[in-house]
């Protein structure tokens, strides 16, 4: 196995190797990788990939389009070498944060895996098998002398941090081991034995200072026009409560919160469907023709852009035109069309988690996003309860009990 960071390369010789006739010429970093792990076929990890640069020495993504394509690098010719090498045997493995700095036909050469992030459990396991007994031995700390509670643990996951991995939870745990063996080392009563009592949950605050992140809470009893949402974010997922009311007919819609394009179009295809289908969701068109709207999604200095948000926005304005709250034990996510069907989306499983660690035990979900369920760890798939739609008007009779969808009549010949 053989690690090379990509981040910053931007010479197309460094992967291709100089030329002989150069001062200081030398194979590129591929063959040096080889010839270091001392086989033909090892494990190549590219890191970085998509933090390459490019200037007037070359495009070295353009040279990794040969080198991790097996119908062309069987004959990988490096500049130094001068002579054709097979690398087809090598196993190449690349990384990225994000898909958006890697050109299409070099993706088009690669199997995309999805790693999403940790879910709280997870996070509370790696901590005790491996932060933990980590952070105890650079602090030098014997094992009793470091112990957190549980309730400790999931307060440091839940309110100093908030990330996808562990970075922060790992030097949050280092900070208060540091701390702990300050305690230990310092001057004691003659007799007094070292602190070697469990870290509680109300030592973090004399330890870590204020909690950087409260506690995602439900809202309780909420008026008509707020409807709960789910986003995706780099974090994972979260709760996002739109909120929306009526204004002068002259105002038309207003939009605030840091919406995105795609977002506000979500805002105009629910309104829009609102209205064309009223009467089936009793409410009355004049509510809707007689007055503008104004919709705000908080943390408003937060951007906010995506589709997934589209039968929130419509459950909000059903809300409001009927004044009748949404269930606040409820949560929902999907694609609105004009035409009313609810399309999948992605980040299933952060939203269901963020859902869960706020205390909502019901999600809406597209019809279509039925499969990604099974990426939910079991405790959590138990305890919630999901109801799966296509269509808008099952979603709003599910999250507005006080909204009934009025049935066609049938006609007779």
């Amino acid at each position: 196995f053989e690690r090379m960071s990509l981040g910053g390369l931007h010479d197309e010789s460094e992967l291709r190797g100089h030329r002989r006739t150069y001062i200081g010429a030398m194979p590129g970093r591929i063959l040096q990788g080889v010839r270091r792990a001392g086989v033909r076929n090892p494990v190549l990890m590219l890191d970085e990939v998509d933090k390459l640069g490019r200037d007037f020495r070359g495009d070295p993504a353009a040279a990794l389009m040969e080198i991790l394509d097996p119908a062309q690098n069987k004959e990988f010719r490096d500049n130094f070498l001068n002579l054709p090498f097979d690398l087809s045997k090598v196993f190449f493995i690349t990384t990225a944060n994000h898909l958006d700095g890697v050109p299409r036909p070099l993706l088009d050469r690669m199997e995309v895996l999805d790693l999403t992030g940790y879910s709280e459990m997870e996070k509370l396991e790696i901590a005790r098998r491996y932060l933990i007994p980590r952070q105890r031995d650079n602090a030098g700390l014997k094992d009793e002398q470091l112990t957190f509670t549980d309730e400790a643990l999931s307060c440091a996951v839940r309110r100093h941090t908030r990330e996808a991995g562990v970075r922060e939870l790992d030097r949050v745990i280092g900070r208060v081991a540091s701390k702990r063996a300050r305690q230990i080392v310092q001057p004691r009563p003659a007799g007094a034995e070292p602190d070697a009592e469990p870290i509680t949950a109300d030592d973090l605050p004399a330890l870590l200072g204020p909690e950087k992140f409260k506690t995602d809470r439900q809202r309780e009893n909420m008026a008509p026009g707020v409807a709960p949402g789910l986003a995706y974010t780099e974090a994972g997922g979260d709760v996002l409560y739109v909120e929306a009311t009526l204004t002068h007919k002259d105002d038309k819609t207003i939009t605030t919160g840091h919406l995105g394009q795609v977002m506000q179009e979500s805002i105009q295809a629910a309104r829009s469907y609102i209205w064309s289908v009223a009467d089936r969701l009793n409410i009355d068109r004049a509510a809707i023709e007689e007055n503008g709207i104004h919709v705000h999604v908080p943390a408003g200095a937060v951007p906010k852009d995506g589709p997934s948000a589209g039968i929130t926005m419509a459950t909000a304005l059903a809300s409001l035109y009927s004044n009748k709250s949404v269930r606040d034990d409820i949560a929902m996510t999907g694609e609105l069309t004009l035409s009313g069907l609810v399309l999948p989306v992605g980040g299933i499983r952060e939203k269901v988690l963020a859902a869960h660690r706020t205390g909502i035990r019901h999600v809406i979900l597209p019809k279509d996003n039925e499969a990604e369920l099974a990426k939910l760890p079991a405790p959590v798939r138990e305890e919630m309860e999901v109801t799966l739609v296509d269509r808008l008007e099952d979603a709003v009779q599910v999250a507005i009990p006080g909204l009934r969808r009025r049935r066609k009549r049938r006609q007779s010949n």
